[in-house]
């Protein structure tokens, strides 16, 4: 049982949320006083809490906070119950959680939240974008809640540092901006990730895909071709390339490497890297780049980067051309052709002199096939292609449709309507798929919808 909830029982209270809403007020209101001179009043007497042993952590020590909250908050005489329930619901989130956000980082429908300064508090609920009455007191007051997701991870945020990326403990991704790059005040954005993380059926639940399509991807991952899953900012790249991780073998030893650690990967052998910013005195940096060469002596079955965005790139391409398939990634694109344009981009930023159709050479060979992930308008995500990567003619990479989304409209919620379907062409890897052992139903590429759908259960 919760201390608001606690508290409601020993009140006898029984409290709407805009109840509670009235209670906290508005920043300039006495209420924000009081609270933070009992937050500080807090703070001084934790430190004079007994502790177990020296590393142990005073925020560790949870049921002692309440019993102390409780007893700051019977002193208080001005106080309705009504705003000490409000009250000591916000201590607690202050001191063992991330201030005002605790609750809507605790809300499952909840998936973003992005702090404008401290007034403004937007999140995303179920697809679509919604302010909230949760504020904070001030630019300090965030400050701090920034400087407590960012400290224990070893970064750093300042004004010669003003950008930070960082995630929290339970894998949400954060990144953080503050003045004076950030004019609205200091700036947070968080990428909630589900306490139990999607499955692939989980997926098909929601319409992102068809049972004929993760069948068709389940083949590919056992096959060890190497997949990109490429999509516009929010479309879900890293949740799906999560599902396909699901697909690798448990015999076989995985290299993670991402700038803030987001995967969560199930199979036993499983080694994750994540990159380091430079110091203060602008050394000690770990790149990406760095990363991917270093996993290539770390003896992996598997290599999967979070995201290429720059001239690890080059890298990647070479591991995947050296004997290292099977490996997945994910990168920024509105559609598979402009993938494979960025990737031609970001190996140029490797600072190599080399010619366009050198570069091209390597992505045609390297990479099999693209997933391309859309956030639709309502807010849901669609795989809309699965292209196969067939080679090059020319100074052209060739690449065909295996599985496409067609949207047809929006019903009458606003919801996308479409269906996915097959192209009716065989990829040209099928070979490959039947020398690795795996065979896939002769229907599943039939380009008629509505034949008769296929079962996860039983594997390939």
């Amino acid at each position: 049982m919760s201390l608001l909830e606690r508290l409601k029982e020993r009140e006898g209270l029984d409290l709407e949320e805009n109840d509670l809403s009235k209670a906290k007020g508005t920043r300039k209101d006495p209420y924000w006083e009081t609270k933070g001179r009992l937050h500080q009043r807090l703070i001084d007497e934790m430190e004079r809490l007994p502790r177990e042993n020296e590393h142990q952590s005073v925020e560790d020590n949870e049921e002692q906070i309440k019993n102390l909250i409780k007893s700051l908050l019977d002193e208080e005489v001005t106080l309705s119950r009504v705003e000490k329930i409000h009250l000591a619901e916000e201590l607690l989130d202050e001191v063992i959680g991330f201030g005002p956000i605790t609750a809507l980082l605790n809300d499952p429908n909840i998936s973003e939240i992005m702090v404008n300064g401290p007034e403004q508090i937007y999140v995303e609920r179920k697809g679509r974008l919604e302010k909230v009455n949760t504020v904070f007191r001030d630019n300090e007051h965030v400050l701090h809640i920034i400087e407590k997701i960012v400290a224990p991870l070893g970064r750093r945020i300042d004004e010669s540092c003003p950008m930070v990326d960082a995630r929290l403990p339970d894998g949400s991704r954060v990144n953080a901006i503050i003045p004076p790059v950030a004019l609205n005040g200091p700036t947070i954005t968080i990428r909630k990730f589900a306490k139990d993380p999607f499955t692939i059926e989980d997926l098909i639940r929601f319409g992102t895909l068809t049972v004929e399509m993760a069948k068709f991807l389940e083949a590919c991952v056992k096959a060890r071709l190497n997949v990109v899953v490429s999509g516009g900012t929010g479309s879900g790249k890293t949740t799906f390339l999560n599902c396909l991780s699901s697909f690798i073998p448990v015999d076989e030893r995985i290299i993670t490497i991402e700038d803030a650690a987001e995967l969560q990967l199930r199979q036993p052998h499983v080694v994750s890297l994540e990159t380091r910013p430079a110091n203060i005195e602008g050394k000690g940096s770990v790149t990406i780049r760095d990363l991917v060469r270093n996993s290539l002596r770390m003896r992996p079955n598997r290599i999967i980067v979070g995201e290429v965005r720059g001239g690890e790139a080059l890298d990647m391409l070479q591991a995947m051309n050296t004997g290292h398939d099977g490996s997945l990634t994910t990168g920024h694109a509105n559609s598979p052709r402009d993938m494979l344009s960025r990737l031609e981009t970001m190996v140029l930023m490797a600072g190599m002199d080399l010619p366009v159709r050198a570069i091209r050479e390597q992505i045609a060979s390297a990479i099999d096939l693209i997933v391309q992930q859309s956030r639709m308008k309502d807010g849901s995500r669609k795989i809309t292609h699965l292209t196969e990567v067939l080679g090059l003619e020319g100074d052209t990479i060739v690449t065909q449709d295996i599985f496409i989304y067609e949207q047809t409209g929006v019903d009458e919620y606003g919801r996308a309507k479409g269906i996915h379907r097959a192209t009716g062409i065989r990829p040209k890897f099928s070979e490959k798929l039947k020398g690795s052992g795996v065979v896939l139903p002769e229907n599943i590429f039939s380009p008629f919808p509505g034949f008769k759908h296929l079962t996860l259960k039983g594997g390939i």
